[in-house]
């Protein structure tokens, strides 16, 4: 009997958001999509907070110059079950292809670095949290918890996604490859903050970060990236020591195969559009032959992971579930 493996397109955005700007930014990921879907791809992905834009005041100034960008960032973020999201759903169902978007996620009176997961029949598999925002984005965004270090089975093979720095937690992605993660989708807000200032923050780590995930974890890798437009230094960088700090640019967005080798011709870090590649899952057992960091590779008795995948809800009401069991019995 001949075994068939899942064979797709992908493709990974680079572009700018439309910053600050809700409405126009889910017109203009639905205009993406239906690119993405007419050149045959299956899944899209969009880079980290790309709804409405990456909060970039955060590293450029003092907690009170940034305020001037608090309430409008809050009002801009999109509710996981909210109509921006029903209509970024119902552009996956329309055009029958996987979406994965990244977004600021508001829940109550609280931020979160979000990713969206959704299937080609428009169905949210799910809406993860980033585990840990990193550094400034702190003073912006809550925390996830396990629950958000989910693999999904889907028709395209078992599905995830990460944000930026959490590629840089080892015991984050251990938690995602032990679940047999074959496509990941790696979302960056772009690489041009700092780029004079911090070579860690800038394309040859990072790129490096989402290649080695690929390559650790034996799964094919879309690495979206956001791109700074001009609009957006013009309204950040109010002074020369900001528009030092913030240059227009750093889009490198590509896709990685289960070897680590790069699937894509590389855009101009200021152009705007979505790379594609081919995805063949018949070639992860081939990688995985050779190290298995999860199964024959892997040394159980001296290293293992202690992984509470568990969610954790603020409040916990005891009676009102012991009610609905009780209705459902």
């Amino acid at each position: 009997m001949t075994t068939t493996h899942p064979r797709f397109k992908a493709a990974a955005v680079q572009a700018a958001p439309a910053f600050l700007d809700l409405d126009a930014g889910v017109d203009k990921a639905v205009r993406l999509i239906a690119e993405a879907a007419s050149n045959g791809a299956s899944l899209i992905a969009f880079p980290e907070t790309w709804l409405p834009g990456y909060p970039f005041w955060v590293w450029l100034g003092s907690p009170g110059w940034g305020m001037q960008f608090v309430q409008r960032y809050f009002d801009q973020s999109l509710e996981a079950d909210g109509p921006h999201m029903a209509r970024l759903r119902e552009a996956a169902r329309q055009n029958n292809i996987h979406v994965v978007m990244g977004y600021s996620e508001r829940s109550g009176s609280s931020l979160y670095m979000g990713q969206a997961l959704i299937g080609s029949d428009g169905g949210l598999i799910a809406a993860r949290r980033k585990l840990k925002p990193t550094h400034a984005e702190r003073t912006v965004f809550g925390e996830g918890d396990g629950g958000d270090l989910k693999v999904h089975a889907t028709a395209l093979g078992r599905l995830g996604a990460l944000n930026c720095w959490e590629h840089l937690q080892p015991l984050v992605k251990q938690a995602m490859y032990t679940q047999g993660e074959q496509v990941h989708v790696s979302a960056w807000p772009s690489f041009s903050l700092y780029r004079d200032m911090a070579y860690a923050l800038g394309p040859e780590v990072n790129l490096a970060a989402s290649r080695m995930y690929a390559v650790e974890g034996q799964c094919f890798v879309i690495a979206s990236c956001a791109t700074v437009s001009k609009e957006m230094t013009a309204l950040l960088c109010d002074a020369p020591d900001r528009a030092k700090m913030l240059l227009a640019g750093g889009g490198f967005a590509m896709l990685f195969g289960p070897d680590g080798r790069a699937l894509a011709q590389p855009l101009d870090e200021h152009t705007e559009g979505l790379l594609y590649a081919d995805i063949d899952l018949g070639l992860i057992p081939l990688a995985k032959a050779v190290a298995d960091p999860t199964g024959h590779y892997s040394r159980p008795d001296v290293l293992r992971l202690m992984f509470n995948d568990t969610p954790h809800r603020l409040v916990e009401r005891f009676e009102a579930e012991a009610r609905e069991t009780e209705q459902a019995a």
